[in-house]
């Protein structure tokens, strides 16, 4: 079922189309696509993919399946989901920076990190970390009014934003000292190590590739530097008999209801590499993807910034803004930060009226699902007004820009008001326009990424 663009955009405006990669041709082959995949995976799919409800092809020697209807999208992840696990191909790109974290691990290890983690993003434990997400973001605002008329580089803006947020919520202090290491850290690995080469998406987990070698290297000298963190936060210390002022005190005192069990130093490690990763890069992404999105599209912009200044927001009262959520939750649509899932079939099944065998892959691709012609109107425009209040909800298997099931992304309600309050921050202060007019196109590696940094110029409110 479409699902409307329902919306009370003037009548006059015609909706924005953002530019994306050329979808490649039906007929490409098979080393054709591998060598897509590389480059830009985004750009690795046809019109079949998003038109179709299944698609099925073939990977090496097992079938794969690009899966676009909620009922086959809710058996994989929900139903069934004992029966799928991460990829060889997966596990080999992401553990050397996430180790054994939440992200990566199976069965009873995820299961025990899931639950002692649990309590650390409640709802009522993410808002004592709000003036820590305030602080941050009220400094780059600052720091952007002694910017305003020159041209500037919003993406590396936002990406230390969302690092100085990370840093104050985990350890409670700022990252001027350790930010550029770590950004070092993770520019290296993405130019690198991240995108997947020949022999990794060929041999077994067992057998180590010529980048599985890169990778041991990095994540020998990644886990020292993550302890120093660790070290440094440890020797701050913490006031006797306080509350958990950060995620650090509240993972360390952190224990799983069940077992009474805490995390080990080599756990609490990957926790924190995890963390801080998968926050501050899919932040900085969403963020920047939004403030392009609102230099194309002036009317969304000025309507934002009015209602920010309508509701007098000037702290944390994030649920007094719905245009300014739903424009985050619209960007998250055209620019989910993760835009495939793949699984990997453990045993047989049957999906969407296939035969499943073992190793066959499935590919959820929040891309695919959130641009599909069946699932959405207009679904390559950007429309906020799609996600107000009122308006019919997206089928939840539809619209999946955390995730679903189990193992939805345990830091979405972090992210939304993290986002959230600093879109409303900026946008309410400053005028944002792009200054040169080359189209900026999305690429699919570990994130979806711009595939370079458009300058833009802010003038004050």
């Amino acid at each position: 079922m479409s699902i409307a663009a329902i919306d009370d955009r003037p009548a006059s405006r015609a909706p924005l189309i953002p530019p994306t990669p050329p979808r490649a041709p039906e007929n490409l082959s098979a080393l054709g696509r591998l060598a897509a995949i590389r480059h830009n995976a985004i750009a690795s799919w046809g019109d079949r993919a998003y038109q179709d409800d299944v698609v099925r092809g073939r990977f090496f020697a097992h079938s794969s399946y690009i899966l676009n209807t909620p009922d086959a999208i809710r058996h994989v992840l929900v139903d069934n989901t004992d029966n799928y696990r991460r990829t060889a191909t997966g596990i080999r790109v992401l553990r050397p920076m996430l180790g054994e974290g939440l992200l990566l691990a199976e069965g009873r290890a995820w299961k025990h990190q899931r639950r002692t983690l649990a309590p650390a993003f409640t709802p009522r434990a993410v808002a004592t970390l709000v003036p820590h997400m305030a602080s941050a973001t009220d400094e780059v605002v600052e720091g952007l009014r002694r910017k305003t008329g020159v041209p500037l580089d919003l993406r590396e803006t936002m990406q230390h934003l969302a690092l100085e947020i990370a840093g104050r919520t985990m350890f409670s202090f700022e990252m001027g000292t350790h930010g550029q290491a770590l950004r070092g850290f993770v520019i290296d690995y993405g130019t690198r190590l991240a995108s997947p080469r020949f022999l990794d998406l060929l041999l077994p987990l067992g057998w180590p590739t010529p980048q599985d070698v890169s990778r041991a290297l990095f994540r020998r000298r990644w886990t020292r530097f993550i302890g120093e963190l660790i070290a440094a936060r440890r020797a701050a210390g913490k006031a006797e008999g306080a509350p958990p002022r950060d995620l650090f005190e509240l993972m360390l005192a952190a224990r799983d209801p069940e077992t009474g069990e805490a995390f080990s130093d080599a756990q609490l490690g990957d926790q924190v590499a995890t963390m801080i990763l998968a926050g501050h890069e899919t932040t900085a992404t969403a963020l920047f993807w939004a403030l392009y999105l609102l230099a194309l599209d002036p009317d969304a912009q000025e309507r934002l910034a009015n209602e920010v200044r309508r509701v007098g927001f000037g702290g944390t009262e994030i649920e007094r803004l719905p245009f300014t959520r739903a424009v985050l939750d619209e960007t998250l649509r055209l620019y989910p930060p993760a835009f495939l899932i793949v699984r990997e079939a453990a045993g047989p099944d049957r999906v969407a009226g296939f035969a499943v065998r073992k190793h066959d892959v499935m590919l959820i691709a929040p891309w695919l699902l959130h641009r599909h012609d069946k699932l959405w109107s207009d679904p390559n425009a950007f429309v906020p007004e799609r996600f107000l209040p009122g308006v019919p909800s997206p089928d939840r298997f539809a619209y999946l820009p955390f995730g679903v099931g189990p193992r939805v992304c345990i830091g979405a309600h972090f992210a939304l008001v993290e986002a959230t309050l600093a879109l409303a921050k900026i946008v309410g202060t400053f005028r944002i326009e792009l200054i040169d007019t080359e189209p900026v196109i999305p690429i699919g590696v570990v994130t979806t990424q711009p595939d370079r940094s458009p300058l833009f110029r802010l003038t004050p409110r």
